[in-house]
């Protein structure tokens, strides 16, 4: 006899239920009906109805097993032959930030895969974002067996990109975090050993300079130098040296005196300011 379709023959119960996981099978569950648990609950030809049946005989087969069924609304007696699908190869596009590399990845071939769907690999998680025929048109959704290629990105881990500005120079960066670790406009971050302010963060619908963004929403986080506290500010060669001392500016135990104070010149005179005058 030839193999039933399982797609609309799925027994369960707990004794089949125990065979076909073993065999690779249909997954196999009890149903409930109004309340009621009914065991071995699969389609018979005879009434046409999704129902309970009492398993009369089991045999081995191969990988798999034929089961003589008797159906316990009808009494119809039929066999169902289970089967474990066969495994096939899907060639995946594994994009992980700006470095991809494909990857054979075996399933089943009657396995549905649908975009957006998450599974593990290589000790990751990755989402399907792209599906394709054989022929390389795109689907929502299809079974592993018409599979052409799939793509998939890293959905644990991000990447995401910086744009850090000092002063009037701006370098780009990047870093990986987990998807959802938030960050905050305005705050404070810490980027190869130095602290950056979070001047803005790019989104795919705008520029936000408020709020909290996930990472796996944001494009680019904009870094800029944090301001150093107004009383830290050394504003004359004075408290420079005194900066220097105190090692606010850098490791200088020796200052180095400006040339115009070593010489005895005068300072010279800002531009625009009024001139004091002498007494005669």
């Amino acid at each position: 006899m030839a193999p039933v379709d399982k797609s609309s023959h799925s027994p369960t119960g707990s004794k089949v239920n125990g065979m076909a996981r073993r065999n690779g099978g249909v997954a196999l569950e009890d149903e409930y009906f109004e309340d009621e648990l009914v065991e071995n609950v699969t389609e018979c030809p005879g009434c046409m109805e999704y129902c309970g049946h009492e398993i009369l005989k089991e045999r081995k087969a191969g990988d798999g097993t034929n089961y003589l069924l008797k159906c316990e609304e009808c009494g119809h007696v039929h066999t169902l032959e289970l089967r474990p699908p066969k495994p096939v190869s899907i060639q995946f596009l594994l994009s992980e930030g700006a470095f991809s590399r494909m990857q054979e990845i075996e399933m089943d071939d009657d396995e549905e895969l649908h975009v957006g769907d998450i599974f593990e690999h290589d000790d990751a998680s990755w989402e399907i974002n792209r599906i394709e025929t054989k022929t390389g048109n795109s689907r929502r959704k299809l079974v592993a067996a018409k599979i052409g290629r799939a793509n998939a990105v890293r959905s644990d881990v991000v990447m995401v990109r910086l744009t850090l500005t000092r002063g009037e120079f701006s370098d780009s960066d990047s870093i990986f975090v987990e998807r959802e670790k938030m960050f905050k406009a305005g705050s404070i971050m810490e980027h190869q050993g130095q602290k950056w302010k979070i001047r803005a963060i790019h989104t795919g619908a705008g520029r936000t300079m408020t709020g909290r963004v996930s990472a796996h929403d944001i494009k680019r986080i904009y870094l800029h130098e944090p301001p150093r506290p107004e009383e830290n500010i050394p504003r004359n060669p004075r408290e420079r040296r005194q900066a220097w001392k105190e090692g606010r500016l850098g490791d200088n135990p020796n200052p180095i005196v400006p040339e115009a104070e070593k010489s005895g010149k005068p300072k010279q005179q800002r531009q625009g300011r009024r001139q004091k005058k002498r007494r005669r």
